[in-house]
C-alpha cells in the first residue's frame, strides 16, 4: 500500500511545435494567470507541469503558477530539434529556472520530453510524423530502429545533466516512455508518462512498480485519454483520431465519461503504488476546438479536461475564458479536493 500522494497536479501547455505546427498559437498572459489560479483553486492542484517549446511563455506562466501558490515542472518541450540546437536551449531553461527557484518558488526542472520521438536524430525521420511511421512499420525494421534508443538518449541525457545541474539548484528530472530505458542515476526524480491502453492494461501495475525499484520518488508526468468512446483502449494514441487532413475520423462518438472512467480507473492505482506526484494530461488542447458536428469537432482528439470553444461562443462557467469544463475538469476537482 502506497503512502499519500503528494503532489497533485495537471499538464498545461503553453504552446509546443511537433512538425513545425503549435499547439497554442495565442498565449495572454493575462488568461494564463487566470487559468494558473483557477487550477490551484477549482481543480484544487498542488503542482503544475508547464511545457512548451518557447522559454519566454515557460518563464511567464511558471511565474504565474508559483504566485498561484502550485509547485512549479518547469518543462521545456523541444521539438524537431538536434543535440546541438538542444543543449544550450537547455542550458537557458535551467537558468529561468533558477531564477524562478531564487525567488521562492517549488521548482523541478524536466529536461525534455520523450525525446525520442520529439527531437531529431533518435529514430528514422526527420519530424516527428515520419518518427511515428518509424513506430509503425515491419517488426524487424522497428526493432532496429529502437535497439539504438536508450544508449543513445542516456548518452545526450547525460550531458544535458551535467549542463544544467551547476546552473540549476532544484531536483532534475525528465519525462520518459518506456523505449527509452532510462538510466535514472543523474536524475533526482524519475519521471514517467504513465499511458494505460489495451495493450498494456495486464502489465500496467507490474510496469509502473519496476520505476520504485531506483530509489528515488516516482513521477507520473503524464496520463490521461480523449474524449471519444474506445480513446481509453488507444492511451496516448488517441489524438490519431484527427485524420492528417483534420477531420475527424468517420464514426467517432463523443463520450466525455471516457475521461473520467480512464481518471477514475488510474488515480487510485497511482495512489496504491506510491506515486509521489501526478500531472493529468492535460489542463486543455488549445487548438482543438469543440464544434456540434462530429465530423469537425477537433475537441474529440484533445486529452484537456476543458473544451475549446469555437469562435464566437462564449463561456458560462468562466466568463471571458475561452473555454468550458468537461466531464473530467469536475471528477479531478473532486480526486483532488
Amino acid at each position: 500500500m502506497g503512502v499519500l500522494m503528494r503532489g497533485k497536479g495537471v499538464q498545461y501547455d503553453t504552446g509546443t511545435f511537433p512538425d513545425g505546427s503549435n499547439t497554442r498559437y495565442t498565449f495572454d498572459p493575462h488568461v494564463v494567470e487566470r487559468e494558473m489560479r483557477i487550477i490551484a483553486d477549482d481543480l484544487h492542484c498542488t503542482a503544475v507541469r508547464v511545457t512548451g517549446g518557447d522559454p519566454e511563455r515557460l518563464s511567464v506562466a511558471a511565474e504565474h503558477a508559483a504566485t498561484a501558490g502550485l509547485d512549479v515542472w518547469y518543462s521545456p518541450f523541444p521539438c524537431e530539434m538536434t543535440e546541438d540546437q538542444m543543449l544550450p536551449y537547455f542550458a537557458d531553461c535551467a537558468d529561468r529556472a533558477e531564477a524562478l527557484r531564487r525567488a521562492g518558488a517549488t521548482v523541478v526542472l524536466a529536461t525534455g520530453c520523450e525525446l525520442s520521438l520529439f527531437a531529431c536524430g533518435y529514430l528514422p525521420g526527420g519530424t516527428f510524423s515520419d518518427r511515428m511511421q518509424a513506430l509503425r512499420a515491419a517488426p524487424e525494421e522497428r526493432a532496429a530502429a529502437l535497439a539504438e534508443i536508450p544508449e543513445r538518449v542516456n548518452g545526450f541525457l547525460g550531458e544535458v545533466v551535467k549542463v544544467v545541474r551547476p546552473r540549476f539548484g532544484g531536483p532534475i528530472s525528465y519525462a520518459s516512455i518506456p523505449i527509452e530505458q532510462i538510466d535514472w542515476r543523474p536524475f533526482d526524480i524519475v519521471g514517467v508518462d504513465a499511458y494505460r491502453n489495451s495493450r498494456n492494461a495486464l502489465t500496467y501495475r507490474r510496469q509502473l512498480r519496476q520505476y520504485f525499484s531506483h530509489g528515488k520518488p516516482v513521477v507520473v508526468t503524464e496520463a490521461g485519454c480523449c474524449t471519444f468512446q474506445g480513446a481509453a483502449d488507444l492511451g496516448a494514441g488517441g489524438w490519431t483520431v484527427i485524420a492528417p487532413d483534420g477531420r475527424v475520423r468517420p464514426g467517432t462518438i463523443r463520450d466525455e465519461g471516457e475521461q473520467v472512467r480512464y481518471m477514475n480507473e488510474l488515480l487510485p492505482v497511482f495512489e496504491h503504488e506510491g506515486v509521489d506526484t501526478v500531472f493529468w494530461f492535460s489542463f486543455a488542447g488549445f487548438e482543438l476546438p469543440h464544434r456540434p458536428d462530429p465530423r469537425i469537432d477537433l475537441d474529440l482528439g484533445s486529452y484537456g479536461i476543458v473544451k475549446m470553444l469555437d469562435d464566437g461562443a462564449q463561456a458560462r462557467a468562466y466568463p471571458g475564458m475561452h473555454w468550458e469544463p468537461k466531464e473530467a475538469f469536475h471528477a479531478l476537482a473532486e480526486h483532488y479536493g
